[in-house]
Parts: structure tokens; C-alpha cells; sequence
């Protein structure tokens, strides 16, 4: 811990210790002068008594404890200068209430997950605060409780979620600090102008792929093998590109092409949801598809390929968890 004659450090809560947020705690545990806290659920007890273990690709394997291990926000004494939020998006409006204790108009939410509309409950509960909004391009999974198995894919978007209330300068060091603490925690970041137009193309990806494999049980190989599932792959896309256009997102007309090339240059792969699907989890289904589904209607937009993966991703999801 920081001297009185010493920089304090930056404190930081991260929020969710699955998968993708022991990932970013491996990160930002290694960044200097960070005192990093985190709020693990299923594997508390595991994470508290022998820390947090991660098999990386690209950085060996590590052991990592950090400064306090909570069930809840509520269990810290004192503000936070980053809350990471690394949870599952299952319910995007059920933001945890006792992350009031824990902020004043100093703290910046830094929202890892999936889908578009993340930030807008956080907006509304926390006027004061800065938002940042990141894309996770990351390969990782929890093979057991406390152990982190990290794949070769690693790259982090992430950019500002204005608010008007804030001037932009500090925006915009805040932002500047916390890319330069992933920076020195040793992964690739990279500081986006327009980080929505990154969210909606992640998006797009995610619909096709978290949908189709989850509700299929096959890989994205195996899924793109017929004339006829390429040709509703590529329609399911275009139909949410359409949509984050008419939302003033300036996404490209070819991303779905753009998209199946990248995909069928890859080994078939499953997705996060087909893991929370096999496991018995609820789906994070309301931000990947939900929204973009909501803003089609408001706009009176006809979105069939993606209004039938939603509604028979809804009747999983009521078996599931």
C-alpha cells in the first residue's frame, strides 16, 4: 500500500469473476500501484482461500490473490475510483443496488459484456458518474471453479459513454488511465472514437453465433455447411446491421460478408451462451437480441429471422436456470 509520501494507489472493484472477468483481474492485477478488489459469486469460497489460477496462452499460468475477495460491493469500506462490471448480462436493468455504497461522482463504471444498450440503466442510476464501454474480443472459460483456461484470442475496444454532466477533459482522462492500466497489466486495448459503432458490430456477430449455436448444438463449421444456413445466417445479420443503421450507428452494408469470412477462416467454435445454455444458466439474451429487436419495432422495422431466434431463445431460457 502506498506511503503518505507516495502516489495512492487506484482503486479498483471488479464485478463478476467469471470467465472474462478473471481474465481482466489477471490484467489488472499486474498493472502498478492498482489496488484491486473483487466481487466473486459462485467461486468465493475457492477465489478466497487459494486466489484466482489462469492458464493463458499468451501470458503462462499464474496464481493471483488481490487486495479483498467480496460476495457483495456492500462488504467494502471505501469509494472506488473503476467498477468493472464483467457479469453476465442476463438482466441488463437489474443493476446491483449496493454498488451506491461504493461510488461518488469521482467513480467510472467500465462496462465489460456483451450487447448494445448496456449502458443506459448505469446512465440512469448514476448521473454523476463517467461510463466507459468496452468490447470484449476475448477467448476464455472457467473449466472449474477458480481456474481460468485463456485461449489466444485477447484484444479489448473501448471508448466513452458521454455524459454532459461530466466536462469532457476529465472524460477523457479517465478513460486515457484506465487504458493505460490494461496496457500495463500486459493486453492489447485500443481507445475507440466511437465505441458504439464496435458494440453493434460485435453484436451482429454474437446474434448469429451465440443464437445458432446454442439452439442447434453444433459448431459454426458444422452450421455454415448448407446453402441454406449461409443464407439465413447472412439475412439474420443483415437485419440487425439494418437496424443499428437506422440507429445512427454507421455500420457497413457488406459486415455480414465481412463477418462469415471471418468466422469460416476459424476452427468451428460454440459461444458463451451455448456454455450457459449447457450448464444449466440463463442466457444473456435481452442484450444481444432483446434491444435490437426493441429498436426494429419502435422503428416499424420487419425482422423475422431475428424476432424467431428470440422467441425460441425466450422458451430455453424459461427452462434454464
Amino acid at each position: 500500500m502506498a506511503t503518505s509520501n507516495e502516489t495512492p494507489p487506484t482503486r479498483v472493484l471488479l464485478f463478476g469473476l467469471g470467465a472474462i472477468g478473471g481474465f481482466y483481474a489477471f490484467i489488472l492485477n499486474r498493472a502498478p500501484n492498482v489496488s484491486l478488489s473483487v466481487v466473486a459469486r459462485t467461486n468465493y469460497d475457492v477465489v478466497k482461500e487459494k486466489g484466482l489460477t489462469i492458464e493463458s496462452h499468451n501470458h503462462g499460468t499464474h496464481q493471483v490473490f488481490f487486495d479483498a475477495v467480496y460476495r457483495s460491493p456492500s462488504e467494502a469500506s471505501h469509494k472506488f475510483d473503476y467498477i468493472v462490471c464483467a457479469h453476465k448480462a442476463v438482466n441488463p436493468s437489474a443493476i446491483p443496488p449496493l454498488f451506491e455504497s461504493v461510488t461518488d461522482s469521482k467513480t467510472t463504471f467500465v462496462i465489460m459484456q456483451n450487447g448494445v444498450g448496456n449502458e443506459d440503466p448505469f446512465r440512469e442510476k448514476f448521473p454523476q458518474c463517467t461510463i466507459i464501454s468496452g468490447v470484449v474480443w476475448v477467448g476464455a472459460t472457467q473449466t472449474s471453479s477458480g481456474y481460468i483456461k485463456h485461449m489466444q484470442a485477447e484484444n479489448t475496444e473501448v471508448g466513452l459513454f458521454p455524459n454532459d454532466r461530466v466536462p469532457v477533459e476529465l472524460e477523457s482522462e479517465r478513460l486515457d488511465n484506465f487504458a493505460a492500466l490494461m496496457r500495463q497489466g500486459g493486453t492489447n486495448i485500443s481507445v475507440e472514437e466511437n465505441v458504439q459503432l464496435k458494440r453493434w458490430e460485435k453484436v451482429v456477430w454474437n446474434v448469429a453465433w451465440n443464437s445458432i449455436t446454442t439452439l442447434t448444438g453444433v459448431d459454426t463449421q458444422a452450421w455454415l455447411s448448407t446453402p441454406e444456413a449461409m443464407e439465413m445466417t447472412r439475412r439474420l445479420m443483415l437485419e440487425v446491421t439494418q437496424v443499428g443503421q437506422r440507429c445512427g450507428v454507421p455500420l457497413k452494408d457488406d459486415l455480414a460478408d465481412v463477418l462469415i469470412e471471418r468466422i469460416l477462416a476459424l476452427p468451428g467454435i460454440y459461444s458463451s451462451m451455448y456454455v450457459d445454455a449447457k450448464e444449466g444458466r440463463k442466457l444473456e439474451i435481452d442484450v444481444i437480441l432483446g434491444t435490437p429487436l426493441k429498436k426494429a419495432k419502435e422503428f416499424g422495422m420487419d425482422v423475422p429471422t431475428l424476432a424467431a431466434l428470440y422467441a425460441l431463445l425466450q422458451a430455453m431460457n424459461g427452462r434454464l436456470g
